[in-house]
C-alpha cells in the first residue's frame, strides 16, 4: 500500500471509475446547449480514459499498485470480446476489402522503420542516446516499446525477456508507452467523432463501411426487443463462460508450450495472455454461426462495451500525466516515433483514398492491440467493434516477430 495516495481500497476504486464512466455518459447525452457544445469538440470515449488519469496523477488513487487492470484485462475483457464478435457478420467485413489490410500493416511498417529512425535522428543531437549494450542501454528498452505497439502487453513482456532489458529502462519505457500510446488515441477518438467531415473532405470510398453499418441497423430494426432477465443472464453466462474457458485452455496450453516450444516466447507463445485473447476471440468469432448471434437483439454488444468502458477506465487510471517530465528524452523519442507511425498512416490512406476509419483502427490494432481497437472501432459505429478485435488479433500473432525484427535493427544502431 501507498501511504501518500488517499484511496487505498479497490472496491472504493472501482466505484469512482464507474461514477465517472456514468457521469460522462449521461452528461453525453444530456440536451444542455453547453455539454452539446462540450461533446461536439470533447469526445465522451477520451474523458472515460483522461479523467481517471487525473486520479492516479494527483495521488487519489494508486493506479500502478491496484488489481483493478488484471481483473479488467483478465476477466472483463476477454468476456467484452465474445460479446463484441458474436454478432460479427464476416461476409460484410469481408467487403470492407484490402484496404483494411492494408492498412494494419502499414502500422505495423510506421513502427518497425519508425524506431530506428527515431534513435537515429535524436542520437544525433544526443549522442548519449547509443549507450552501448548494457542491460539498461536505451535500444533495449525500445524493443519493448515496439512490441507493446505491433499487439500489446504480452508481445511488450516477450521482448523484455527475449532481450534481456533491464527493469529501470523497463519502467521508463513503459510511462512512454502509456502517455504516448495514449495521446495518440485520444487523437484518434476527436477523428473518429469528426469522421464524416474528414472523409468527405478526403473524398474517401466509406460505401462498404456504411453498407456494413445499414445492415446492422437493419438486423436491430428487425430482431431487436426488450431483454427480460433470462436473456441478460444467458448474456453474462455465454461471456463469462467462454472467458473461463479460455482461461482453462490457457492453463493448458500455455504450460505444454513452454516445455515443448522453448523459443516459443518470441512468438508469444508462452503468454498465457496470449492464449486468453486468441481463445475468447476465436470462441466468439466461432458462435457468430451459431444462434448465439441472435443474442445481439437483446443487447449482448452493449453489454460487451460496458465492459470495454471499465477496461478503458482502468487503463486510465494508471497514467500519471506529469510522467513525461521524469524521462523527458525517452518521451521525445516516443513522440518522434509515433508521429513517423502516423504520417505514414496518413500518407497511404491518402494515397489508396482509405476512410479514416481503416487508418484509425488499423493503427490502433498495433498500437493498442485488443484492449483499445475495438473502442476506437465502436466510436465509429458499435457495428464495427469486430473488425477492430479481428486486426487486433492478427496484431498479436505478428506482433513478437516484428517487433524481434525491429530489435535487431535498434541493435546494430544502439550498440555500435
Amino acid at each position: 500500500m501507498n501511504p501518500e495516495v488517499l484511496i487505498q481500497n479497490d472496491a472504493t476504486v472501482l466505484g469512482l471509475l464507474t461514477i465517472i464512466l456514468a457521469a460522462v455518459f449521461y452528461t453525453s447525452q444530456s440536451a444542455h446547449p453547453s455539454l452539446k457544445r462540450f461533446y461536439r469538440y470533447v469526445p465522451a470515449l477520451l474523458l472515460c480514459y483522461f479523467l481517471p488519469s487525473l486520479l492516479n496523477t494527483f495521488k487519489i488513487i494508486d493506479g500502478s499498485g491496484s488489481n483493478l487492470y488484471f481483473v479488467a484485462s483478465r476477466y472483463l475483457l476477454p468476456a467484452s470480446l465474445v460479446l463484441l464478435t458474436l454478432s460479427v457478420d464476416f461476409k460484410e467485413i469481408a467487403k470492407l476489402g484490402r484496404k483494411a489490410v492494408i492498412m494494419f500493416a502499414t502500422g505495423t511498417l510506421g513502427i518497425v522503420i519508425g524506431a530506428p529512425i527515431a534513435l537515429l535522428l535524436l542520437s544525433a543531437i544526443f549522442p548519449e542516446l547509443l549507450n552501448g549494450n548494457g542491460p539498461d542501454a536505451v535500444w533495449r528498452g525500445m524493443t519493448t516499446l515496439a512490441g507493446s505497439w505491433i499487439g500489446g502487453g504480452a508481445n511488450q513482456a516477450a521482448m523484455k525477456e527475449i532481450y534481456d532489458v533491464g527493469d529501470d529502462v523497463f519502467s521508463a519505457w513503459v510511462a512512454v508507452d502509456v502517455l504516448v500510446a495514449n495521446i495518440w488515441m485520444a487523437v484518434l477518438l476527436v477523428m473518429a467523432a469528426n469522421s464524416k467531415a474528414i472523409d468527405a473532405k478526403t473524398g474517401a470510398d466509406v460505401s462498404a463501411l456504411a453498407s456494413l453499418q445499414k445492415k446492422v441497423e437493419e438486423f436491430h430494426a428487425k430482431h431487436s426487443r426488450i431483454p427480460q432477465l433470462a436473456d441478460i443472464m444467458v448474456v453474462v453466462g455465454v461471456g463469462f463462460g467462454v472467458t473461463g474457458f479460455a482461461h482453462l485452455v490457457s492453463d493448458i496450453v500455455t504450460p505444454w508450450m513452454i516445455e515443448n516450444v522453448p523459443g516459443g516466447a518470441r512468438y508469444s507463445l508462452h503468454s498465457g495472455f496470449f492464449w486468453l485473447i486468441i481463445v475468447a476471440s476465436l470462441t466468439g468469432l466461432g458462435l457468430s454461426f451459431t444462434k448465439a448471434r441472435k443474442l445481439e437483439a437483446v443487447g449482448a454488444s452493449k453489454i460487451g462495451s460496458a465492459l470495454l468502458y471499465i477496461l478503458i477506465a482502468s487503463i486510465g487510471m494508471q497514467m500519471n500525466v506529469l510522467a513525461i517530465a521524469e524521462v523527458p528524452l525517452y518521451f521525445v523519442i516516443g513522440v518522434t516515433w509515433m508521429i513517423i507511425h502516423a504520417s505514414l498512416m496518413l500518407g497511404v490512406a491518402k494515397l489508396i483514398n482509405a476512410p479514416v476509419f481503416y487508418m484509425a483502427v488499423g493503427s490502433q490494432a498495433n498500437v493498442g492491440g485488443a484492449a483499445s481497437a475495438p473502442i476506437i472501432a465502436a466510436a465509429f459505429h458499435p457495428a464495427l467493434a469486430p473488425v477492430g478485435v479481428l486486426l487486433a488479433v492478427l496484431g498479436y500473432t505478428i506482433g513478437t516477430y516484428m517487433a524481434w525484427f525491429c530489435g535487431q535493427i535498434l541493435q546494430i544502431i544502439g550498440a555500435a
